[in-house]
């Protein structure tokens, strides 16, 4: 594999910066970290420029805090700077990590996400005698088990780059705790997603498996023959266990599905037909009184055969809404 150089000077060139910093600040007007890095701009830019050239450049402390929804969670967040300096590296370095994922992983790649991927599973479905059976399952504590040193020994792969490759491992072994990556830092989707791309590689190449999707550790595998998938779940383990030091949860699942259905990326898909997630409709249905809300899960129901769900919840809250303020009229 060639591996690419001279990557430095184009992370910590001015103009590579300048557009990081218009990145990390799209959509947050009011952020009061922006706003005290705004009082001093040029200052601090230009500071942060100079850091990263003379390697003097330390990521800050971390604010952890705990979020509940969909499931409880650690997550990490950096001062405003850090920010900029993650998207100044992804600047350069996501058209040469895309390149490497193979076009069954979703993640946080442009183009793609989770409404790709369900296409290219309901496509997949249509081989109904190729997709008789599904094994299912993804990692345990995956961001927090996350290998540093092998993340930057994958990292190492493709990058040439010393400056480039310290930069990397200075962030990476910069997270609270001595293990993982934390959920929160900008680049910490791209690195769960390299950590897992050569893995990908040899399940598609090596093991030569047809129908594989993954979206972050999520893994749904398609195959005609239930005991080929028994046998590739030993392999997988085996392989997660010694390349990567991930093991898998005990919660996968090896099923017909014709009978139970994937239950993947928000959507239970059959051959037949394809419906929102339950957990989603609850939601949905929770919501009904609030019509914004109910309105942007119109994209999901779109997508599947719950478009009449969706108009019924609609229109019957609707209707409620005029009847409520016909009375109070």
């Amino acid at each position: 594999m060639k591996r690419i150089n001279g990557l430095f000077e184009k992370i910590v060139d001015m103009e590579n910066i300048l557009l990081a910093d218009k990145k990390a600040r799209k959509g947050k007007p009011n952020n009061y970290g922006i706003r005290l890095f705004d009082q001093s701009f040029d200052e601090n830019i230009a500071a942060l420029q100079n850091e990263l050239k003379n390697g003097t450049y330390r990521t800050g402390e971390y604010e952890v805090f705990k979020i509940f929804t969909p499931k409880e969670r650690e997550i990490a967040r950096l001062q405003y700077k850090h920010r900029i300096v993650h998207h100044a590296i992804m600047n350069v370095m996501e058209p040469i990590w895309v390149s490497q994922f193979v076009s069954g992983s979703y993640s946080c790649i442009k183009g793609r996400g989770i409404h790709r991927c369900l296409a290219d599973v309901r496509k997949a479905l249509k081989d109904v005698e190729g997709t008789k059976y599904c094994l299912k399952l993804d990692v345990q504590k995956f961001y927090p088990s996350i290998d540093r040193k092998i993340l930057i020994g994958l990292i190492s792969k493709k990058i040439k780059c010393n400056r480039t490759i310290d930069l990397h491992s200075e962030i990476i072994n910069s997270a609270p705790g001595c293990l993982g990556v934390p959920i929160g830092n900008y680049l910490s989707q791209f690195y769960a997603n390299l950590y897992l791309t050569y893995f990908d590689h040899w399940i598609k190449e090596v093991k030569s498996v047809k129908y594989y999707f993954r979206y972050c550790d999520d893994i749904v595998i398609l195959t005609p023959d239930k005991a080929e998938l028994h046998k590739l779940l030993s392999e997988i383990r085996q392989y997660l266990d010694i390349q990567l030091n991930l093991t898998i949860k005990k919660n996968y699942q090896i099923f017909p599905v014709e009978s139970r259905g994937i239950d993947f990326v928000g959507y239970k898909m059959y051959h037949t037909h394809t419906l929102m997630r339950k957990s989603i409709k609850k939601n949905m249905i929770r919501k009904r009184r609030n019509i914004k809300s109910v309105a942007s899960y119109g994209g999901w129901a779109a997508h599947c055969n719950s478009v009449n769900l969706f108009r019924k919840i609609l229109k019957i809250e609707l209707h409620d809404t005029f009847s409520r303020k016909t009375k109070i009229h």
